[in-house]
């Protein structure tokens, strides 16, 4: 008996000072790197396989901030912005359909993994008319007073703005239950002729179209220096019953793209791996009817939600997005 005691005293001891040591082994202060493809989502890191700039990073774009960010620096703070923005506050609470008492707890914030997975359901998809991610946060940012959880740049760097538990304010009825992705891309016209595809884009020396920033935007804040963008293929296409023309996304984007929706969909489920679809399975072209919406679960573009809205295009290619493998699971 007095040796079953005396083993089991040891064996306690040895389990304390292997938790003594563990506890130790990082020393209070050090710094714990990341990888830079971590998003975050309700307070945790997860890869993405793409490269991330979050917010508190340095060169990201924060959309905490009350203050704008690409004005001067006697114009920045939320007196000098009364009456361009409505409200100091790009972002809200997942409030809708929460009870009491469940407002309370994520009232703040504090949203768990588990609770957030049980809100959101969709991916919203846009092509930000700015061009570059730079513009496009300065124009969501500081003139319009809105916000969307990432923006995606020519040369395939996601920008992370804010946590995915908060309700970002960039597709209206969808913002409660969904994830925003603003694609850096001028946009899609009835016309190439006159419009500002013709200042965007241009031919280099082997005649291969490529992307060309206008002078004013200088650099355009690309991250990846000297970059240059080539989009995939010009597309006539039809979004709402109108014909438009557009340039595609760059290669970059794409990956980044495919990457970003991966880790989303894996860390929240509810978003399946599937667009709105017609019986015959192509890409609904139109805006989604109340009913439609209301069931809806996954990735889909702004113009399935507004009207009035025609991003991401004709030239956004759905089934790479989403991955093949994963139609209709």
């Amino acid at each position: 008996m007095g040796s079953d005691r005396a083993r089991v005293v040891a064996s306690m001891f040895a389990a304390a000072l292997l938790l003594s040591l563990a506890a130790c082994a990082v020393r209070p202060g050090t710094a714990a790197p990341r990888t830079g493809d971590e998003i975050v989502i309700a307070g945790q890191f997860f890869h993405t396989g793409a490269p991330v700039v979050l917010w508190m990073d340095v060169g990201g774009y924060d959309a905490y901030r009350v203050e704008r960010r690409f004005v001067p620096r006697e114009a920045m703070d939320w007196e000098a912005a009364k009456g361009k923005i409505a409200t100091p506050q790009r972002y809200g609470i997942r409030a809708a359909g929460l009870s009491e008492d469940e407002f309370e707890r994520v009232r703040g914030g504090g949203w768990s993994l588990a609770a957030l997975r049980e809100r959101v359901d969709q991916l919203v998809l846009h092509y930000d008319v700015c061009g570059t991610s730079r513009e496009c946060f300065r124009v969501l940012h500081d003139a319009r007073g809105l916000s969307v959880h990432f923006m995606l740049d020519i040369d395939g760097t996601i920008y992370q703005t804010m946590d995915v538990k908060e309700r970002a304010w960039h597709a209206t009825i969808a913002n409660d239950r969904s994830v925003g992705i603003e694609i850096a891309n001028i946009g899609a016209y009835p016309d190439l002729a006159g419009s500002p595809l013709e200042k965007w884009y241009g031919e280099d020396e082997s005649g291969r179209v490529r992307l060309t920033l206008p002078e004013i935007r200088g650099d355009g804040g690309v991250r990846t220096e000297g970059f240059v963008g080539y989009p995939e293929r010009f597309v006539k296409g039809e979004i709402g019953g109108r014909e438009l023309v557009m340039y595609d996304f760059t290669p970059e984007q794409y990956s980044s793209l495919q990457r970003l929706t991966d880790a989303l969909c894996t860390v929240l489920p509810k978003i399946r791996r599937d667009c709105p679809r017609d019986e015959s399975g192509l890409i609904l072209t139109r805006t989604l009817t109340t009913e439609e919406f209301a069931s809806f679960t996954g990735v889909l573009g702004h113009y399935h939600i507004q009207e009035n809205k025609l991003d991401p295009g004709p030239a956004m290619q759905w089934d790479r997005v989403v991955g093949a493998k994963h139609r209709r699971k």
